[in-house]
């Protein structure tokens, strides 16, 4: 067993397998005391061209404003500010 460490281009070491720095919250960046259901141009950032919620691995939101994040589109979708589905899937029905 060799303890040689795997290295990178230019004999760095490799950050993992997602991506090589870490995203920073958005929401802590602006020091956002709590998310806004109201606010749905700032959600369009955190949802996908399918309608659904990104991931925290993807979108790179802290895990307390992921939750608050998660639950303010789903009350802005419960009153009609966000929709539920794509516009393009709800025409083919």
């Amino acid at each position: 067993m060799s303890t040689q460490r795997r290295s990178g281009p230019g004999g760095r070491p490799r950050r993992g397998r997602y991506g090589q720095r870490r995203k920073i919250c958005h929401f802590c960046v602006d020091k956002v005391s709590s998310i806004d259901y109201k606010d749905t141009a700032k959600f369009r950032r955190f949802i996908s061209e399918r309608s659904k919620i990104e991931s925290r691995r993807k979108t790179g939101v802290c895990a307390r404003h992921q939750r608050g994040l998660s639950v303010a589109i789903k009350r802005a979708r419960h009153i009609a500010l966000l929709a539920y589905t794509p516009a393009h899937v709800r025409q083919l029905t």
